[in-house]
């Protein structure tokens, strides 16, 4: 997923550590204090496959939180207003969050510990997490009795077909599209022609594809082996949608919600309020807790304002959280040394890999010579320190996180890792081979604080090995917009991605497919290699997770090191703090953040 600018389990795109998800060193940034171990704990216990849970593990309700409470309101301190309600347009990680509380889908991630750290995907609406028969071709789930719309009609296979169904319709272009790639067996956007007007035109998907023989059953039928299907239906993307209740586009604003809290009033950009969900029955759900009354967000909090307000914990404040605001740059190694803070503090690695894109369809970038040179000159270390050092950032040597399997600590194939500054003498050397001294680059940055910072010194590191750079400025809102238009002007810029479950199968094939390039896509480098292309149908056909994270590992070696479309910057961590009355604070490893389901007030 994008950061904070577009996506889930990992949606990262762009925001990264307090620019917008979408958008680092060795020494540079601050010492990384006592951290480190927890971080790679956490790590490896994210790479981990996460089990299929069965009927049993799938009952409700939801082991209670210890020493928890009920009542009371809760101040939720967010940077972004959130610009989709509707679940098949949810992609990014705080929209993300948000679903965590009004929206459920077939499937989702319980927590297994009470300290976010252990998993299983279950059974959410259907009363397991999936059964197959013949290795994830044809997968069958039955709805729990007793679950409910808001408005207190119940949720049945009609209401799940048309969630999957209306997933086509032109207006449904923000969220994930594995689901509908998978039913259509087909990449790209060529989904869509399955069903063109979604179920908005009286048509729907044949049975053979999608069955739903009665209220209570769903049968997905794939014409390829899918067993990754209960990590996928567990994204926020794929909740359930009301069919009676479905407004289309203004759905977006205002959803028929499943979860225990509804929207009482949203102003977009400016507040929100959820309140308890009557017709929310904890005995069917063993994911999620009511223990709040009431939330009330205020939006255009930035990170600086809000670990300000927190850390001062007084008056609402003490009752104060955010769910995705990390501890600004500045307050970081504060926090973290304070022994005082330690019960205020959560912290861990999140999905998300930062990685400068070069754009393939540019001439110019043509050139495998010139793309090296930019690999060694880019400095690393102004992008890690611009978003707080390294107890924000690692310095990355692949596309592959510590949180997903087949991750490789040691591959390093531009020197990043021992020479986070760069290595301007070295690409000056092979821009001189390639006659392109002095050559033009223009780079793209997100026009906020730390974009501003990062860029200029990578500019000038830039500068250093030979170019002529000339660096222009994209708003933060529309940064995503704007890098993933085909033709725009932008040589290189920097994006972040998160993985949407613990595999790179949900990192390398919506980056790097050649054949899934198109406006608004996420294939940002435009990258169009037949090896590429090919190795990527070879490994999704491979069923054994294992097996699968050693090839794709190669493949991500591949692409950094011989295709050269792309030089991976930093791997992110995050740090939240919280006021002094909120308890069930943990940092939940498959959220990447707060685990906002746990919350209750001391």
């Amino acid at each position: 997923m994008s950061r904070g600018g577009r996506h889930a389990y990992g949606a990262l795109s762009v925001l990264a550590a307090g620019a917008l998800v979408l958008t680092g060193c060795s020494k540079g940034g601050s010492d990384s204090g006592g951290n480190d171990k927890k971080d790679r704990d956490s790590a490896k216990r994210q790479q981990a496959s996460i089990k299929f849970g069965d009927a049993a593990a799938s009952n409700g309700p939801a082991q209670d939180v210890p020493g928890a409470k009920s009542g009371g309101t809760m101040e939720v301190l967010q940077r972004d207003s959130y610009a989709h309600l509707d679940p098949g347009q949810i992609y990014v990680s705080d929209e993300m969050s948000l679903s965590q509380l009004i929206h459920r889908g077939l499937t989702g991630y319980k927590a297994t510990s009470n300290d976010g750290s252990k998993h299983e995907v279950v059974g959410d609406l259907a009363t397991d997490s999936g059964t197959t028969t013949d290795g994830g071709k044809t997968w069958k789930y039955t709805l729990k009795d007793g679950i409910k719309f808001q408005d207190g009609s119940p949720i049945t296979s009609k209401d799940v077909r048309h969630s999957v169904e209306r997933l086509f319709a032109p207006f449904i272009n923000q969220g994930p599209t594995y689901l509908q790639q998978w039913l259509a067996d087909t990449p790209g956007t060529a989904y869509r022609k399955l069903l063109k007007d979604g179920p908005y035109k009286g048509k729907h998907l044949p049975s053979s594809i999608l069955e739903t023989p009665d209220a209570k059953t769903i049968v997905f039928h794939f014409k390829t082996a899918h067993p990754d299907l209960p990590y996928a239906l567990a994204m926020a993307g794929y909740s359930v949608v009301s069919e009676k209740g479905d407004t289309k586009q203004k759905y977006d604003k205002s959803p028929v919600v499943t979860g225990p809290y509804k929207v009482q009033s949203f102003k977009s950009g400016k507040s929100m309020v959820l309140v308890k969900n009557p017709n929310w029955d904890p005995k069917t759900d063993p994911i999620r807790h009511q223990y709040v009354d009431q939330f009330n967000f205020q939006f255009n909090q930035q990170y600086e304002t809000s670990t300000k307000a927190l850390l001062a914990d007084s008056g609402a404040d003490q009752a104060g959280i955010s769910f995705n605001n990390q501890v600004d740059a500045g307050n970081l190694s504060q926090v973290l040394r304070d022994p005082k803070m330690k019960s205020r503090t959560v912290s861990g690695y999140q999905p998300y890999v930062g990685q400068m894109n070069i754009n393939m369809s540019h001439q110019a970038m043509q050139d495998k010579t010139v793309r090296e040179a930019i690999a060694y000159a880019l400095p690393v270390t102004p992008f890690v320190r611009a978003y707080g050092g390294t107890d924000a950032m690692e310095v990355a040597g692949g596309l592959i996180s510590p949180t997903v399997s087949g991750y490789d600590a040691a591959f390093d194939p531009w020197g990043k890792k021992k020479k986070p500054a760069g290595d301007a003498a070295k690409a000056k050397e092979l821009l001189k081979k390639a006659g392109k001294l002095n050559m033009k680059l223009t780079f793209g940055y997100i026009n906020t604080p730390e974009g501003q910072q990062y860029s200029t010194a990578m500019a000038a590191g830039l500068k250093k090995a030979g170019f002529n750079v000339q660096r222009q400025e994209i708003p933060a809102e529309t940064f995503y917009d704007q890098v993933s238009k085909l033709d725009n002007n932008y040589d290189i810029f920097h994006t972040a991605w998160g993985a949407d479950w613990p595999s790179a199968s949900t990192v390398i094939p919506p980056l790097y497919d050649g054949r899934v390039i198109a406006d608004g896509a996420q294939n940002y480098s435009q990258i169009n290699d037949p090896k590429v292309n090919s190795e990527i149908d070879r490994i999704n056909k491979i069923t054994d997770p294992v097996k699968s994270a050693a090839e794709w590992e190669k493949l991500d070696q591949y692409i950094v090191k011989d295709s050269v479309n792309v030089v991976p910057t930093a791997y992110y961590k995050q740090t939240q703090i919280a006021g002094s009355k909120v308890g069930g604070l943990v940092y939940d490893d498959v959220i990447g953040g707060v685990d906002p389901r746990r919350l209750f007030i001391k």
